[in-house]
């Protein structure tokens, strides 16, 4: 490991509009292309909480009264800035997470498109109206929470944060981020250009820190509403305390999404669609499809190209040093993630799968003390073994061989997961088969990943998901807003001076 001083990148709270340094512990954040140390994180608990959460109680009441147009204009202005620092982002994401140019780009028109969404919160907000009696009428309007926490992981450092605050603003909340700490620049340079758009001090804040800030977030007396995205044990707690303790909750966790192949499928597309899938971001996102599972002769005509595509997977550095010669794939996250990833291949051969496509000791020249996992592939997985069972999050595909559909979808069904699933196929009555009975939130007919766009809701199911609305979409507008309904009848007075001055005599 090697640290620079002098190349530190600055990663200071956001608290009331004034960037304040650490003082006390931090702690390291890594370039996992290296190894390197390139910034230290404020190790913050729940007086900077405290803070943050009461900096945006101030706000909360000014924020509140400014029309929603006005709102949706400092969003087209942030949307502008972020446009104009495209390329600065998408350096920072590959540099403290390890995506390639074209993953990092990705990733970022992602949260692009949600901010343009949360530009169109004037119509997103409006409500009914209507008469309902003779003389009365009845109108719902939809009004903002107050100060609404998210906490994010550390596979999309700037897409995620996008996912939560630019609607919960534009509905008229005040908001505290709590970014992972693994990756927190991203959020700083979110957090900035925020500030130049002119969003009013207070109304967005970032507070960097582990379990103790996540802890005083879900606890604390202010915080309205939480938005989570993780892994399924830390979404079950964010959940449950956070519910305890009178929050609204949408709490995203992990996954194993299943790909089934039919005998059918279009071989060359297929592999194209699960070599993405799989090893796109190394298998680092919850929407990764991690397992294929082949129906009848669809192995013997899939599995050989698909070695040797994944054989092909260029693995380097994408640290953001040189952004025009980019490998196809990065690191992991950490040399302790790695090190997990390779034990579970590992441990899939000592209970009887076949590796055909070894990843395990990838290195590259370079960059010797990086992060690296290249593609890999363990064929004739079973139910019961370990790694079927829990999720990788790395580049491993799981191949699993069904004689058909029907016990393909029993098998994929008894997961308990519920997050995305995909077939491959030509056949109609198989798809539609598949979109019925298969138990995930979000399905692809000859889609690998098929993740939801920002004005479609993210919708997971069982241990994906602990919550009632998702997050995107209008279900992330109902989320950060309350609705009130209004009866308004007007009677006529009775004094001396009450005259119907509105009605013709």
């Amino acid at each position: 490991m090697t640290t620079n001083s002098t190349l530190l990148s600055p990663c200071p709270n956001l608290i009331d509009g004034a960037w304040v340094d650490p003082k006390g512990a931090t702690s390291d954040v890594f370039n996992p292309s290296t190894g390197e140390v390139i910034a230290h994180a404020p190790v913050s608990g729940s007086a900077e909480i405290n803070d943050a959460v009461e900096a945006a109680s101030r706000a909360f009441p000014a924020w509140r009264e400014t029309p929603a147009v006005e709102r949706a204009r400092i969003f087209f202005r942030f949307r502008q800035l972020v446009e104009a620092s495209f390329d600065r982002l998408c350096a920072c994401v590959s540099r403290e997470h390890g995506k390639t140019l074209v993953e990092a780009r990705g990733s970022l028109f992602r949260g692009l498109e949600n901010i343009e969404y949360a530009c169109g919160i004037p119509s997103l907000l409006m409500g009914d109206t209507l008469e309902i009696a003779r003389g009365v009428d009845c109108e719902s309007i939809h009004q903002p929470l107050g100060v609404c926490a998210g906490i994010t992981p550390f596979n999309f450092p700037i897409m995620v944060p996008l996912w939560m605050f630019p609607v919960a603003i534009a509905c008229g909340n005040t908001f505290v981020l709590k970014p992972s700490e693994k990756v927190p620049l991203g959020a700083v340079m979110l957090g900035q250009l925020l500030k130049d758009a002119g969003l009013p001090d207070g109304v967005f804040n970032i507070v960097h820190g582990g379990r103790a800030s996540v802890d005083a977030i879900l606890t604390h007396p202010k915080v309205r509403a939480i938005s989570f995205v993780g892994s399924s044990p830390v979404a079950r707690h964010i959940y449950e305390t956070g519910t305890r303790h009178g929050k609204r909750v949408q709490a995203n966790g992990g996954a194993k999404n299943y790909i089934v192949v039919m005998p059918d499928a279009n071989v060359p597309k297929t592999i194209e669609a699960l070599s993405t899938a799989a090893f796109g971001c190394a298998g680092e996102r919850c929407m990764a499809g991690s397992t294929a599972i082949t129906i009848g002769a669809a192995a013997a005509r899939l599995l050989p190209d698909l070695v040797q595509a994944a054989k092909a997977i260029r693995i380097g550095r994408t640290d953001g040093e040189n952004l025009t010669t980019q490998p196809d794939m990065g690191p992991v996250i950490t040399a302790a993630h790695r090190d997990r990833v390779v034990e579970l291949v590992s441990q899939s051969a000592s209970e009887g799968a076949k590796i055909v496509c070894d990843g395990r000791g990838a290195r590259v020249q370079d960059a010797p003390k990086g992060f690296y996992v290249g593609a890999t592939i363990v064929d004739e997985v079973a139910h019961e073994m370990t790694i079927a069972r829990e999720e990788v999050f790395g580049p491993v595909l799981n191949v699993m061989r069904m004689d058909d559909l029907d016990s393909a979808i029993e098998l994929a069904n008894r997961s308990q997961y519920g997050n995305g699933a995909a077939i491959f196929t030509q056949s109609g009555g198989a798809a539609r088969e598949f979109k019925q009975r298969i138990k995930a939130g979000m399905v692809g007919i000859n889609v690998g990943v098929p993740a939801t766009m920002a004005m479609f809701p993210f919708t997971g199911w069982d241990d994906s998901f602990y919550g009632d609305l998702h997050i995107q979409g209008r279900e992330g507008v109902q989320f950060f807003t309350q609705q009130k309904v209004v009866s308004t009848r007007w009677l006529g007075g009775t004094g001396p001076d009450a005259a119907d001055v509105w009605r013709k005599e």
